[in-house]
């Protein structure tokens, strides 16, 4: 075999066969592919499945459910919230039509019963007053007149009858001059009634000017001013808005109270002159000694309350009307055993938004292993602070959802809320 051939035949040895290689390679990639694509279906169909599930769970606010602190039993069987409102409140007006000249107050001004607030036009008064009271002197002078005439008709008796005793006159001139003090004497009667009218007419005429001017029917602080000078003020309502029927309004700060609406199913814990603890909105630190008044014997069909009045036992100019205030009413008898040194009652303090209605039973819902379970509970007194004793169904140290959203349900998987 030549040297050529040679080197061809070790060539053909070393070449490789892309017949054999190229299925074997094809049949391998598919394999490898279907894999990969079946993993990654799965990874995306867990991850799809822990988002709805975590989607589907309701976020929620929690608090733990704090130990009843000694002293703290029986500090109120009830909580509620109103606002301040004054006893004695009045819009002032003047008692007649007419035009203001004169407005002196402002808001925020203290003022004292019969202090002038302001004054109206009062020449029409004054004019009627100066007519009356030249028709009473008119009168009283005609009476004087009416006095002079009868003393001078008796004295002509006097004389007629000494004359008729010596035939000087007749007895027909006598009778005339009695018939003449008669007459003067109904005449002067008559005249003095028209002294009274007359007096009566200027009192009248002196009421309409002083009805010119606006007093301050008790005291307080004018907490509204409603009209300028220039404008008509007027006791009646003439409408078009261009008469005002007031020129400012005026509270009696002492009359201040509270009035508060008490859920229906709790106002049998209520009674009047029962001791209550007030904590104004604005004074959250500030609390205010209190007592019921009364309770509002009529029921809100719409809000199914009862109104209950509570008098403040402390006078501050803090205290304003309309004022947001949250009241605990407390239980005299759990009090008194306190301070008796009687124990303690047992339980535990959970915020009020954590209760629920449920028809007649209190319930509230507690967060284990990241469920809500219903429990019933049973009240006590609170905390204040818009805490609630609760004496069963929880524990200390208990996580319990506070404003629980309204369908849910006992079992229901829930996420807490971490701010």
């Amino acid at each position: 075999m030549s040297p050529e051939n040679d080197k061809r035949a070790l060539l053909g040895q070393l070449r490789i066969d892309r017949s054999e290689a190229a299925p074997a390679a094809g049949a391998g990639r598919p394999r490898w592919l279907i894999a990969a694509l079946g993993v990654l279906a799965v990874v995306l169909a867990g991850g799809l499945w822990l988002r709805l599930s975590h989607a589907a769970q309701p976020t929620v606010h929690t608090a733990r459910a704090q130990p009843l602190a000694a002293g703290a039993a029986g500090a109120s069987v009830l909580d509620a919230t109103g606002y301040v409102t004054a006893r004695r409140e009045a819009t002032v007006s003047a008692q007649i039509t007419g035009t203001l000249t004169a407005v002196l107050i402002e808001e925020g001004d203290h003022v004292k019963e019969g202090q002038v607030l302001g004054r109206l036009d009062d020449t029409a008064q004054r004019a009627a007053l100066a007519q009356a009271e030249a028709q009473l002197h008119s009168a009283q002078a005609v009476l004087d007149e009416n006095l002079a005439q009868l003393a001078q008709s008796r004295r002509d008796v006097k004389r007629d009858e000494d004359l008729v005793g010596r035939k000087l006159v007749s007895e027909q001139a006598v009778e005339q001059a009695r018939t003449q003090v008669e007459t003067q004497t109904a005449a002067l009667a008559a005249q003095r009634r028209q002294i009274e009218l007359a007096a009566a007419n200027l009192r009248a005429a002196q009421v309409q000017l002083d009805y010119c001017t606006v007093r301050a029917p008790f005291t307080g602080v004018v907490i509204a001013k409603a009209a300028q000078v220039g404008e008509i003020v007027s006791p009646f309502s003439a409408g078009g808005g261009f008469t005002r029927t007031g020129i400012g309004t005026l509270v009696d700060m002492d009359s201040l109270e509270i009035e508060v609406d008490v859920n229906e199913a709790y106002i049998n814990r209520v009674e009047p002159g029962q001791k209550v603890e007030s904590v104004l909105n604005a004074y959250p630190d500030w609390r205010i000694p209190s007592h019921v008044i009364a309770i509002i014997p009529t029921a809100d069909r719409s809000k199914a309350t009862v109104k209950v009045r509570i008098a403040l036992e402390v006078k501050d100019d803090r205290i304003v009307p309309d004022m947001g205030v949250r009241v605990s009413f407390l239980e005299q008898g759990q009090r008194a055993a306190a301070a008796a040194g009687q124990p303690a009652a047992q339980g535990v303090l959970l915020p009020g938004a954590a209760l629920r209605k449920d028809g007649n039973q209190d319930v509230v819902f507690v967060l284990q292993d990241g469920r809500a379970r219903r429990r019933a509970v049973q009240l006590g007194g609170g905390g204040g602070g818009g805490l609630r004793q609760v004496l069963t169904g929880v524990r200390p140290g208990e996580v319990v959802i506070i404003d629980a959203p309204a369908d849910l349900a006992d079992g229901a998987a829930v996420s807490e809320s971490r701010s």
